[in-house]
């Protein structure tokens, strides 16, 4: 590793920090330079970024903390410099994008928060999610931030921002989708209405005002999540979570 210059100005470009989306960064091919604090302790999280690192035949630069925090303000003693997110799919790479026989698209309507997009596009990625769809106005956009709450997730799946979601979901049932909405009033919980085989695009509402009306009229069908507890609901990113793993994943072909 070199040491950084302590004067040297805040440079352009997407930073992320933060261990665990430093070393997705890395592996995906995405960072393009990598500062690592000069009072970081030597963890298994800082080992592996260093290791991915080195594999990828990138430079790591020692700098002051305040650096760091200059450019990403939770950063965990590690930052990385983007080359780029990838351009974002259109409404149209809809109908042409090759989709697996079992593809599972997530669709969020209403999700307006970074962080809560981040999060959600992580349980997304981990539950095997080929796209992520989004609004492109009054939704939130791919940020550092949304990249750092995703743990890298955001590099990984591609994305597509649309104008208008309704649309969107007419797209994919040409592409031979099955449409289900996550509402809250449902008449079925995930329990009593099992989903089907095939390709599924499980579309998720704003937290505060659900599925628009539009968008609920294109939905093949809607189940809830049983709620037990005192506890009325549950936030977008875990609503999604335990959507796809009790609902969209067991209907799955392991195989």
């Amino acid at each position: 590793m070199k040491q950084g210059n302590r004067h040297a100005g805040k440079p352009g470009g997407s930073f992320v920090g933060g261990r665990r989306a430093a070393a997705e960064a890395i592996g995906a091919g995405d960072a393009i330079e990598i500062w690592v604090s000069e009072s970081s302790r030597q963890t298994q999280g800082l080992t592996t970024v260093l290791e991915r690192a080195q594999v990828a035949g990138l430079e790591v630069t020692v700098k002051p903390r305040r650096d760091l925090n200059a450019v990403a303000a939770e950063n965990q003693g590690v930052v990385v410099r983007l080359k780029g997110l990838s351009a974002p799919l259109s409404e149209r790479d809809l109908t042409s994008f090759d989709f697996g026989q079992q593809a599972v698209v997530v669709v969020m309507e209403g999700i307006t928060d970074p962080q809560n997009l981040g999060a959600a596009a992580r349980s997304a990625e981990a539950a095997g999610a080929e796209m992520l769809v989004s609004r492109t106005v009054r939704a939130a956009d791919v940020t550092a931030a949304a990249v750092r709450a995703s743990a890298g997730a955001l590099l990984h799946v591609p994305h597509a921002r649309v104008a208008n979601i309704p649309r969107a979901l007419d797209r994919l049932k040409e592409a031979g989708f099955f449409v289900v909405g996550l509402a809250g009033e449902a008449p079925a919980s995930i329990y009593e209405e099992p989903c089907p085989p095939g390709r599924v695009a499980m579309v998720l509402g704003s937290e505060g005002e659900g599925l628009a009306r539009l968008t609920r009229e294109r939905c093949d069908t809607l189940v809830r999540l049983p709620m037990l507890g005192k506890v009325g609901s549950l936030n977008a990113s875990a609503s999604l979570a335990a959507a796809l793993y009790g609902y969209v994943l067991p209907s799955r072909d392991p195989g």
